[in-house]
């Protein structure tokens, strides 16, 4: 995986994950890598992962089973719809419609 230097990895591999769970590549209600084995995969520090699956953890879309591991929490596949269509109607809305102008572009113009 390359990284953006722009945002912090623990983010972006929570987008990561985020698309996999869209992707159906993780389903709901299934064991997830752990920490370690997730940094292995990734080459990153297990730290690293620890914080993205605390973060995911916070957002209800992952849940940890003490002994067990982690896993995808049920309906985590439509908070994390929920989750990125208001980031990208506050985010990246605003600059598509900033550049459209500038571009002296409307939107009937590209769809």
């Amino acid at each position: 995986m390359e990284f953006n230097e722009h945002k912090p990895i623990y983010l972006q591999i929570s987008d990561t994950i985020c698309d996999s769970v869209l992707t159906g590549e993780w389903k709901e209600e299934e064991r997830i890598p752990s920490v370690r084995e997730y940094g292995g995969i990734l080459g990153v520090n297990p730290n690293t992962i620890m914080r993205t699956y605390d973060h995911l953890q916070d957002a209800q879309i992952i849940y940890i089973k003490r002994g067990v591991g982690y896993f995808v929490n049920s309906g985590a596949k439509d908070k994390i719809i929920s989750i990125q269509r208001e980031q990208f109607i506050e985010e990246e809305v605003p600059k598509i419609k900033r550049r459209l102008e500038l571009l002296g572009l409307k939107a009937i113009d590209i769809f």
